[in-house]
């Protein structure tokens, strides 16, 4: 079982930044995969950036360039940049994780944290 529990999430004005963290605890061993989602009412959950085990990174179209996730392993804490924040960017965001048992592969999410981006 893995535990994630998100912070960093506020209210802040276009072009402005932000850092959110997500702590991981339980079995932490057996995470591979960490990274960031976000959802507003009415649309589906979408990807924000995504950082493997290996370090390998990915972000979603819209975020390149301005967003940059980033892994604490010693803390077992995933940090996402997010600078020149865009009022359509908000949106609650999840943390998830993705662990391996060494059958399956299990996922896990946070309970989010809100960004509100005013124009």
């Amino acid at each position: 079982q893995v535990h994630l529990v998100e912070s960093g999430g506020g209210l802040v004005q276009a072009g402005e930044s932000l850092i959110l963290s997500c702590a991981a605890s339980g079995n932490i061993f057996s995470i591979v995969h960490m990274g960031w989602y976000r959802q507003t009412p009415g649309k589906q959950r979408e990807l924000v950036a995504t950082t493997t085990s290996d370090g390998s990174t990915n972000y979603g179209d819209s975020v390149k360039g301005r967003f940059t996730i980033s892994r604490a392993n010693a803390e077992n804490t995933v940090y996402l940049q997010m600078n020149r924040l865009k009022p359509e960017e908000t949106a609650i965001y999840f943390c998830n994780a993705r662990a391996s048992n060494g059958v399956s592969t299990l996922t896990y999410w946070g309970q989010g944290t809100q960004v509100t981006v005013s124009s």
